[in-house]
């Protein structure tokens, strides 16, 4: 059975261990006690239970969060759980405070600006419905997006900013996918 995540916006995607195993390390890495045995233990064990104790195929993101701070707290390292907190608020403040500027032609020369949040779900559903790119790959793509955009540290970012930055990391991406398949062939 594989084990579906229910992300934030309501999507599914396969649950991955070595995405928990990355959540621990930087958890540590924010208060400066990398320990990549100490995050693989811990994924290990997160893991074990939900596939041989819960046993049920879907999870939410949330559930695995309070699993990886539950898992920290009572290991000793309440302080990376505590960090990782507030890297998740500091986070989810900044795309909230994010808006995406376009500008639209009217008739007659008018220009009109539409505003709306940043919201990378959206650049993952452009990618898989319209580009046709595999939703895992559209996730990593719109996260790399996301990256860039709130570190710009601006509150109105244009939109043909996005799409550029879109545009650019898809290529990267697409390239990178490419060239390990023709490794592992």
């Amino acid at each position: 059975m594989q084990l579906k995540v229910i992300k934030a916006d309501g999507s599914l995607e396969d649950y991955l261990h070595t995405k928990v195993i990355g959540t621990l390390s930087n958890a540590l890495g924010l208060v400066d006690d990398m320990n990549i045995f100490a995050a693989e233990q811990f994924a290990e064990a997160i893991t074990f239970y939900l596939y041989k104790k819960r046993r049920l195929p879907r999870v939410s993101s949330e559930e695995i969060h309070l699993m990886v701070l539950a898992a920290l707290e009572a290991t000793g390292y309440g302080h990376a759980g505590q960090a990782l907190k507030e890297h998740r608020l500091s986070r989810r403040l900044r795309r909230g405070r994010v808006e995406v500027v376009d500008e639209g032609g009217l008739p007659g020369g008018h220009a009109a600006q539409t505003t709306s949040r940043w919201d990378k779900s959206r650049v993952v559903g452009h990618l898989v419905r319209l580009e046709r790119v595999d939703r895992q790959i559209a996730r990593a793509i719109a996260a790399s997006v996301e990256e860039k955009i709130l570190g710009l540290n601006m509150s109105r970012v244009p939109g043909t900013l996005v799409r550029q930055l879109v545009v650019a990391d898809t290529e990267a991406m697409l390239a990178a996918q490419r060239q390990l398949q023709m490794v592992a062939v």
